[in-house]
């Protein structure tokens, strides 16, 4: 695959935060991904790290028009 890699990211980054009684948990955006040119992994960019062991880190594609994730 020889794409060019656009500028804008493929993924942005979450921290998703669960507590008990919070099904869909806190979302907080903390960076972007890139797909690789070759199309075989990604450039990862953090601005935040999370610390706390009940976070997860999930990748989403943007959304076009606006709307919340």
């Amino acid at each position: 695959m020889t794409t060019e890699t656009p500028n804008r990211p493929t993924y942005r980054a979450f921290a998703v935060i669960k507590r008990a009684g919070n099904d869909k948990g806190n979302w907080t955006e903390i960076g972007a991904a890139w797909r690789h040119k070759d199309g075989k992994g990604f450039a990862l960019k953090l601005d935040l790290l999370p610390v706390s062991p009940d976070t997860e880190i999930v990748l989403r594609e943007p959304m076009t028009d606006g709307a919340a994730q």
